[in-house]
């Protein structure tokens, strides 16, 4: 007998334990992540309770796909402010005058039929933290939260009867309060002021420069009373009712690209992806990460994790998990052996978050487990006969 064969069955016995612990071992390189089944048996297994799964094709998911996305003309339209409000930190300058023959401000003692009227410029007022002023003759005059034209009646009547026939001019020559921040993927940060025109949400992106980036690349962002809103800049410049009148003390924020998805499983690429506030398909992401990786992927097995608000699921939350923010788990399965999810894929949309699963397939587990006997098992009967010969 030759060599190569000698105590065959005593080679095979002895490698029995060393295969075994090699392959307890190496057992959890097998799979990469939840096969098909596990996630779907998820709910039923008790496994993960709570998680509501829904296929793309579904009538639930294409009622979602259907809801419309509530833009600024929804959340922050209303009329421009009418005037503007004088507050702590405004300077005012106030032009008063008297009719002939002027009794307190500014007009020389001339004859009767020379006399005219004059204006008297005082000097400019900075609104102090209490909101008043005080004007000669007039007193403390209360201006924070005021109009330039209430205030000018108000003075007007404090002055009557102390000066001939008043009239006051009140104008705002420094607006330090009535104004809005812009910042992020803009030339240049600033503090815009706003006027009684009524400025509007695309002023504020034309006072500071216009954006770095493509516009159909940035998402803008306006806070406002504790709350923040977010659009596209693209549909705010296609939209005339979305480009809003602003508000005192909003913020305007232009961001790139600020959403972002993570990949994981049998796909070509493993990573967090960005897009762009113009939205992202089910579809275009599976483009944009290569796509399913051949031999490995199940195409049956593709999958989004998602925290969804339950106001826009049939049914709402359901018996399903609620986080504290309200937002309840939702898996959604798409089935790409299915002609027809390809055409739902193309108008599910991405959400900044989401988790994008391939699972393994069945065969390529196998063909994994197979790869792994193999590679234990080999170099050990390779040394068992070694050794024996």
């Amino acid at each position: 007998m030759p060599r190569f064969f000698k105590n065959p069955v005593r080679a095979d016995i002895g490698a029995l334990p060393a295969i075994a612990a090699s392959l307890l071992l190496l057992s959890g390189c097998v799979s990469s992540g939840p096969s098909r089944q596990s996630v779907l048996n998820s709910t039923s297994t008790g496994v993960v309770n709570g998680i509501r799964v829904l296929d793309v094709n579904d009538a639930p998911s294409r009622e979602l796909r259907s809801r419309p996305v509530p833009g600024f003309a929804e959340t922050l339209a209303g009329p421009p402010q009418v005037g503007t409000i004088v507050n702590s930190g405004d300077v005012l300058e106030i032009t008063i005058w008297e009719a002939p023959p002027a009794a307190l401000f500014g007009v020389s003692a001339l004859s009767t039929s020379q006399e005219t009227s004059r204006s008297t410029s005082l000097p400019d007022f900075i609104v102090g933290p209490s909101g008043r002023i005080s004007v000669p003759f007039a007193g403390l005059v209360t201006v924070a939260g005021k109009t330039p034209p209430q205030i000018e009646r108000d003075i007007t009547e404090r002055l009557r009867g102390k000066a001939h026939l008043p009239q006051v001019m009140v104008r705002l020559t420094r607006n330090a309060t009535a104004t809005v921040t812009v910042v992020g993927e803009v030339v240049n940060s600033t503090r815009m002021p706003l006027t009684p025109k009524g400025e509007r949400l695309l002023d504020a992106v034309a006072a500071a420069g216009g954006t770095r980036q493509p516009i159909t690349k940035i998402t803008v962002q306006v806070g406002r009373g504790g709350q923040v809103y977010s659009m596209p800049l693209t549909a705010v410049v296609s939209d005339v009712r979305q480009n809003i009148a602003l508000r005192t003390d909003d913020v305007v924020t232009l961001l790139y690209q600020p959403y972002s998805f993570t990949v994981l499983g049998a796909t070509g690429r493993n990573d967090e992806v960005n897009f762009e506030a113009t939205g992202l398909t089910l579809a275009q992401a599976m483009g944009r990460v290569g796509g399913l990786q051949d031999g490995r992927a199940d195409a049956k097995g593709v999958f989004v994790f998602r925290w969804e608000d339950p106001a826009v699921l049939a049914g709402g939350a359901g018996s399903a998990i609620i986080r504290a923010d309200g937002r309840v788990p939702v898996i959604y399965q798409a089935n790409m052996k299915d002609p027809a999810t390809y055409f739902a894929m193309q108008g599910f949309a991405m959400k900044n978050g989401d988790i994008l699963y391939v699972s393994n397939s069945p065969v390529a587990d196998f063909q994994r487990f197979i790869g792994v006997i193999t590679s234990a098992a080999l170099p050990i009967v390779q040394t068992e006969n070694s050794i024996s010969n």
